[in-house]
């Protein structure tokens, strides 16, 4: 076969410049029947005749047993020990088939491409679609390095984004940021899409879901239609899965430092907020336009948010503890035995019991929180108690009492200093924290070191009513003497 450029010279001799077949066909010493072909040809580029296939007698000879060994150990794969070509080979070897490493990938990639799942250019109209998910992160929460979860619901018309990171992907969360996200936008999403992730989806009887209580609640509520992607099938919601990875390292990276997950929550919110201000498409129009023209297609919030909090009722321990989800709060002591209502948040628990309420920071699986203002009773009964959780109670009750604490041990040593905080708490319970700190505070000015000056409970006498027919009795002041004969009396006896 000539080349391409033997082709154009032939062409041009003849054609251009007029020189006869047979003289071309001696120069170019190519047979006159080919330069006939080439002049004469509409295309000239030359091309291969091929008049039957060529027979490919290796490759017929271990396709089947090839494809024979991809479904036997299709069972025995994963992810990331999968089948590849290499090890199809060689397991060919070791049965004694002779082909190249080349051929059995060829088939292998054959065998892919023909099961490959050809994807559906999709529109995305104004207020119908968002897609949500939870995603990990890391985070510096108060000089802690620790893993959190990043919400992100997308709306795909406009591309405008709401993220926010909590310390667990449970359903409270999965709830929250729903709420959070609708308020952010004002309105919400005709429809939302999901994994088959468990705050959603008690159990998947493909293609029908059946949906856990509170996010069906949750649904009810904002009158919005929840779909789900297909079991194993990430890319039935790609919109969300690569905005989520995009938000990680163009607004999560360097890694976030910050006192609380709030903080974090808030900067990161306000970064999304700011790029959908300046971020254009390729029409020119800013996601923050898109969104403009897409929030009035949406659903109108309710009256009312959501009211995502957990309700659990469980029974304060004989320590005042109270067990929720894995970890353990303390609850004033006089709620000891009885019954109460815990409220738990995607950041805090709140615990009632008859009308008081006491919050806790929201803890991991196994994990105790104290506060020894709920102990104060017990603990101005129990000095030796007191002694041993001083550090920790004064750092509740800060000043004064913590610098009358330190000047009771100076002069008096632990022992007696916690006898006498113990009174103090005494007044505490009775007076309340206010007053007995400032009445600490003057005594501390003023350089006084006794506690006359606390304002303590007086003492009310009781008094006994004698009956009228009663009063006339004269009773008899008993001696032990007297009993002493009596019992060597009984003795003799």
């Amino acid at each position: 076969m000539l080349r391409v450029s033997q082709v154009y010279v032939i062409r041009h001799k003849v054609l251009v410049e007029g020189q006869s077949i047979r003289s071309v066909a001696r120069e170019m010493q190519v047979s006159r029947n080919a330069v006939r072909k080439y002049v004469r040809a509409e295309n000239p580029e030359p091309v291969r005749q091929v008049t039957r296939p060529r027979a490919r007698s290796v490759t017929e000879a271990v396709r089947g047993r090839t494809l024979e060994l991809i479904e036997e150990w299709r069972p025995r794969t994963t992810p990331k020990q999968r089948i590849t070509g290499t090890r199809l080979h060689e397991q060919l070897l070791t049965e004694g088939k002779r082909v190249g490493v080349t051929t059995v990938r060829a088939i292998y990639r054959e065998w892919k491409r023909e099961r490959r799942e050809v994807f559906v250019p999709l529109v995305h109209r104004a207020g119908d679609e968002a897609q949500v998910d939870f995603f990990e992160v890391t985070v510096d929460v108060r000089g802690e390095r620790r893993k959190a979860w990043k919400f992100v619901m997308r709306l795909m018309y406009s591309g405008r984004d709401f993220a926010w990171v909590y310390d667990r992907s449970d359903q409270v969360s999965f709830l929250d940021g729903h709420v959070r996200a609708f308020e952010h936008f004002g309105s919400v999403p005709h429809r939302c899409i999901y994994d088959n992730l468990t705050p959603a989806v008690r159990k998947v009887v493909f293609p029908k879901r059946e949906l856990t209580a509170r996010f069906t609640a949750l649904a009810s509520h904002y009158l919005f239609e929840p779909c789900f992607a297909r079991p194993g099938t990430g890319h039935d919601k790609g919109g969300v899965e690569s905005r989520g990875r995009g938000i990680r390292l163009q607004h999560l990276t360097p890694i976030p430092q910050a006192d609380s997950l709030g903080e974090i929550s808030g900067e990161l919110l306000r970064r999304l907020d700011e790029q959908a201000r300046r971020k254009k498409d390729a029409d020119g129009r800013t996601i923050e336009e898109k969104f403009s023209e897409e929030c009035p297609q949406m659903l109108v919030l309710p009256p009312s948010p959501f009211l995502v909090r957990k309700v659990v009722t469980v029974t304060a321990s004989r320590s005042a503890q109270v067990r929720v989800e894995g970890a353990y709060y303390s609850v004033p002591s006089v709620w000891a035995g009885l019954e109460v209502t815990a409220y738990v948040g995607p950041e805090d628990v709140e615990i009632v019991c008859r009308g008081e309420k006491t919050t806790h920071e929201r803890q991991r699986f196994g994990k105790k929180v104290t506060v020894y203002r709920h102990y104060l009773p017990e603990l101005s009964r129990k000095p030796q108690a007191l002694r041993q959780v001083a550090p920790e109670l004064l750092r509740e009750l800060g000043e004064p009492f913590a610098e009358f604490w330190r000047m009771l041990v100076d002069r008096h040593g632990p022992a007696d200093a916690a006898r006498v905080l113990a009174r103090v708490l005494e007044a505490v319970c009775e007076r309340g924290e206010a007053v007995v700190g400032e009445v600490l505070r003057r005594m501390l000015r003023d350089g006084q070191t006794g506690l006359l000056a606390l304002p303590c409970k007086q003492e009310v006498p009781v008094r006994i009513v004698v009956p009228e027919p009663l009063r006339g009795i004269e009773i008899e002041q008993a001696r032990a003497r007297d009993y002493d004969a009596l019992l060597h009396e009984a003795g003799d006896d």
